[in-house]
């Protein structure tokens, strides 16, 4: 397992953009993508016709003609997509600062679009609406065939298992995962554009449905349809522009371990005192890169498809140690205002919307601005991470 850390220091966020975030709103993803990025444009006060590259994630069903030749991007040199779902939230924008930096491109736009509603299917693909486990087949080629047989199908079935695991080691409860879901419902709360704007109490958690053990409904992310885009460009060009840049400090990525491999997760994380691998070896030489330690962060946006991510993800990235990150939780560390660390402060996954946490980076954006619903106080160092049991990535972020 290995990780790669680069300093970034010339690249900076200038626009963020999105859809509203709704089911079954009938619209495709070009359809939706296009407008998160004009958006995001507008938000720069950049024209789109400048975006000369195109950042988005593997599983992404718009392709880079489609969403050139739509917009009239008719100047795109560069092109990249990051591994991962989940884990491609922080990568994006590592790839586009890359970008910058090496002069491949001098303005790039990440994106994310989805059509995930229930019974939205836009294309025969594996990701391409609907439930990708649903219309896998009865014939798997991939390493599907070692887990969907054996009741491993969908992603509240592989996260379970770690959490359980994490419980059984640390003593961790299943409450403590609550105790996140509740927080960020009451981040949504006061969040206007999130799917989910009615506070939850921990009793209202515990009264909600069981997923998969010991994974409940309010745990979950949702599903809808909708598109999310950044725009970055160079700092020198950026202080021109209509707002506030945000700095990219430092990008790190990681190739693992990944969430189906159980036994390899949990002893290349160093959870039995063995090798470091994975967002554990990534984090020191990331916030090396960035001159900033995790006690420097203001506020945090952690990739969490279900709750228990939280935590979890907390711990490998050195805001407690290993096995403390439930209590963490538990203590009201992560709830706005009065968290020492407040974390998905527009509601997350299951609060706000789920477009594999890119959502996330235009919220760690409006923190550095002082334009969140949910506003840390004076908020200089923001921390963004992708899904730590993916091939995955982190970025910090800083106001200019």
């Amino acid at each position: 397992m290995t990780a790669a850390v680069l300093a970034q220091p010339d690249a900076a966020i200038v626009g963020i953009g999105q859809t509203r975030f709704a089911k079954n709103m009938g619209r495709d993803e070009l359809d939706l993508a296009c407008e998160a990025v004009l958006a995001a444009c507008a938000d720069a006060g950049l024209d789109a016709r400048e975006i000369d590259g195109v950042v988005s994630y593997h599983v992404e069903q718009v392709d880079e003609i489609d969403l050139g030749s739509t917009l009239g991007l008719d100047r795109l040199r560069f092109m990249a997509r990051t591994p991962s779902g989940g884990g491609g939230a922080a990568s994006v924008i590592g790839l586009a600062a890359a970008a910058l930096e090496a002069g491949a491109a001098d303005c790039v736009v990440a994106f994310r679009a989805r059509n995930r509603s229930k019974t939205a299917s836009y294309g025969e693909g594996i990701n391409q609406g609907g439930r990708p486990w649903a219309k896998a087949g009865t014939v798997l080629a991939d390493s599907r065939q070692w887990h969907h047989p054996f009741g491993v199908a969908a992603p509240a079935q592989e996260m379970a298992l770690i959490a359980r695991r994490h419980m059984a080691v640390f003593g961790t409860l299943a409450e403590h995962f609550g105790a996140q879901a509740v927080a960020q419902r009451f981040h949504a709360s006061r969040n206007p554009a999130a799917l989910m704007r009615t506070e939850v109490t921990i009793e209202d958690w515990a009264a909600s449905r069981p997923i998969a053990d010991p994974i409940r409904l309010f745990d979950c992310s949702l599903e809808h349809d909708a598109g999310v885009a950044i725009v970055l460009t160079r700092r020198d060009r950026a202080r021109d522009l209509a707002r506030r840049p945000v700095r990219v400090l430092a990008h790190g990525q990681c190739d693992g371990p990944i969430h189906v491999d159980l036994p390899t997760f949990f002893a290349e994380t160093a959870l039995f005192g063995e090798r470091v691998a994975g967002a554990r070896l990534l984090a020191p030489d990331l916030w090396g890169a960035a001159g900033v330690q995790a006690d420097d962060v203001d506020v945090a946006m952690v990739f969490d498809h279900f709750t228990m991510a939280v935590p979890l993800s907390l711990e490998q990235y050195g805001f407690c140690d290993l096995g403390e990150g439930g209590p963490f939780v538990a203590s009201g560390a992560t709830r706005w205002p009065d968290g020492s660390l407040p974390v998905n402060t527009h509601g997350g996954s299951n609060g706000e919307a789920f477009l594999h946490g890119l959502n996330h980076l235009p919220e760690a954006v409006r923190q550095l601005r002082g334009e969140s619903t949910s506003q840390v106080a004076d908020a200089q160092v923001a921390f963004v991470c992708g899904s730590i049991t993916d091939p995955a990535g982190a970025v910090v972020l800083g106001r200019d």
